[in-house]
């Protein structure tokens, strides 16, 4: 059973700006955080883009109206992916990025997610930075004479999937001489022109799911297996060799094996991992939520783990801190530092290509070599004092080791119980992992009962 919550608050966290458009996401709301980042960039040039929901274009021309008022160059880069982003903010050398999108939350939603002048999402310290500019309206506008300007940029798109083509782990000739067949299902989102031409260039033949910019979404935006049937039919109708599913704004993948199967999106970090490490070892970065198969694999290439807080701008700073090689979260974000600090569902399909090009093996194959672990999420709304809450779990799981990074987390000798409060949404979640489904789904029941009678 999911619990929901009725409210409809506005979150500001490493992960955005969020809200439920018409209800605590206005465009007066925007252009007040807008204009803090025009402030705090400091009038210099800002990079500006969106994903394809309805809400996006009404959004964006708010926020872009506060950037000039704040005396910045704005770069109009139209409907990209969010990884395009940051990509865009280092080679047009802005001092920041916003891209107007809400990723993987319902249609209902939108959100800013603002990027500094390195292309990586602001760190916690920024947020907060902008967080008391808004609340003190700190706001530094421009009189006539110092208004910013406006140009529009559509290169970018093709500039991102250059890069990931010039990349040494992909391995482009090798996957044209494959001749695969790839399903696609871009679920109408930002990534609906960018997935196709990436894999027309890799010499894929192509199977398009939901490829087009309607303003609406024709699944659940999210790229779990619940949401993704009518790709599952698709790969096995058209007997194609793999099918990528992504979220609206295209920095998670999710991955259909060659049998119509949705593999879990923890599987698209684990392969990823598991081919980069083959050639090449370095050390990985993860969050606290991401599935012991990834550790597994890295332990077995001989290759350090390090762990973060949920949340994209925390791996990316740990990334760069221990110069990691790859990186990346459990819900199909895969992070390597080497393109960018962005996850990126385009180069997640590059080098799943690429593994099964070098390989020869299907997907069902290469799963098959990885430590079979079952993880169980469950999301839910908790009244009451949290921290106190905290510690009652504490005490229920006390035989375990506890890391209180984010959250909690208990790990057992061969299983793991998370639960945090959601950066995306007003909820709690509680993800289990074991190494059947009965001993996650004990895990989580056993949490739940603590949380609803403590």
């Amino acid at each position: 059973m999911t619990e929901v919550s009725n409210s409809t608050p506005l979150l500001f966290t490493v992960s955005g700006l969020r809200g439920i458009v018409g209800q605590s996401f206005f465009p007066s709301t925007v252009t007040e955080y807008a204009s803090a980042f025009g402030t705090w960039c400091k009038s210099g040039r800002v990079v500006l883009a969106r994903d394809t929901r309805a809400s996006g274009e009404m959004l964006k021309m708010a926020v872009s109206s506060a950037l000039l008022s704040a005396g910045c160059e704005v770069i109009d880069i139209g409907i990209t992916p969010t990884p395009t982003v940051g990509l865009a903010v280092t080679d047009l050398k802005a001092k920041g990025g916003i891209t107007v999108t809400a990723s993987h939350n319902p249609i209902q939603w939108n959100a800013l997610k603002f990027f500094n002048h390195n292309g990586r999402y602001l760190s916690s310290a920024e947020i907060e930075a902008i967080r008391r500019l808004v609340e003190k309206k700190n706001f530094k506008y421009k009189d006539s004479s110092g208004l910013g300007s406006i140009r529009v940029d559509n290169s970018q798109i093709k500039k991102h999937i250059a890069k990931i083509l010039k990349l040494k782990l992909v391995l482009v000739e090798k996957i044209k001489r494959t001749g695969l067949k790839v399903a696609i299902d871009a679920c109408n989102g930002a990534g609906f022109q960018a997935a196709p031409e990436l894999l027309r260039a890799l010499g894929c033949r192509i199977v398009e799911v939901s490829c087009d910019n309607t303003g609406t979404f024709p699944r659940g935006p999210e790229p779990v297996a619940k949401n993704l049937k009518e790709l599952e039919n698709k790969v096995k109708k058209t007997r194609a060799d793999i099918g990528f599913a992504l979220d609206p704004d295209a920095d998670r993948l999710a991955i259909i094996s060659e049998m119509g199967r949705a593999i879990g999106e923890e599987y698209t970090l684990a392969l990823a991992v598991d081919y980069v490490l083959s050639r090449k070892p370095g050390k990985v970065v993860v969050n606290l939520s991401t599935s012991r198969m990834v550790e597994e694999i890295a332990r077995r290439h001989g290759c350090r783990i390090e762990k973060t807080k949920v949340g994209e701008a925390n791996v990316s700073l740990k990334l760069e801190q221990v110069k990691g090689l790859i990186g990346g979260e459990g819900n199909g974000g895969v992070i390597l530092p080497e393109l960018h600090y962005t996850r990126d569902g385009l180069l997640a399909m590059a080098l799943i290509l690429s593994y099964m090009a070098e390989s020869g093996e299907t997907i069902t194959s290469l799963i098959a070599e990885i430590p079979k672990y079952y993880i169980v999420k469950q999301v839910l709304t908790v009244e009451g004092n949290w921290e106190s809450k905290l510690g009652n779990l504490k005490s229920r799981f006390a035989g375990a080791r506890a890391t209180t990074l984010d959250g909690v987390r208990f790990d057992f000798t061969d299983s793991w119980l998370h639960l945090r409060q959601s950066n995306t949404e007003p909820v709690v979640r509680i993800i289990a992992e074991a190494k059947s489904r009965q001993a996650a789904s004990a895990l989580v029941r056993q949490a739940l009962r603590t949380l609803k009678t403590s």
